[in-house]
């Protein structure tokens, strides 16, 4: 049973950057997919992008392309996010998920593991 924490949220000003990780534990993800979402309050969840944990293919959403780049370290299962230029708008709880299946990977429904999130918070 996979089990996903993550880490590396907190309070950063505007124009900042942070780096997310997400430590996978429980058993191998073989070709599963990491995606990483986040949830500002009032709002739906929104996908921002997801890794291939084997071959690092990578699929960006709107709201991640351009300031954040994921990437995973197969030594020490984590899989990172990294958010450069950071703007209030980006406050939220950010997850990480894992999967199986080869399409719907910008979807929820795609995943079955879920970790239970990192807060971040930007101040204008």
């Amino acid at each position: 049973q996979v089990h996903l924490v993550e880490s590396g949220g907190g309070m950063v000003q505007a124009g900042g950057s942070l780096r997310l990780s997400c430590a996978v534990s429980g058993g191998g993800l073989g070709d599963d997919a990491m995606g990483w979402f986040r949830q500002a309050p009032g709002k739906e969840r929104e996908f921002l992008v997801a890794i291939r944990w084997l071959s690092g293919a990578t699929w960006y959403g709107d709201a991640a392309r351009g300031r954040f780049t994921v990437g995973r370290d197969i030594a020490k299962n984590v899989v990172y996010l990294h958010l450069i230029r950071l703007k209030p708008e980006d406050t939220a709880i950010y997850y990480c998920a894992a999967g199986k299946g080869d399409y719907g990977l910008q979807f929820e429904s795609f995943y079955d593991t879920w970790g239970q999130g990192t807060q971040v918070t930007v101040s204008s």
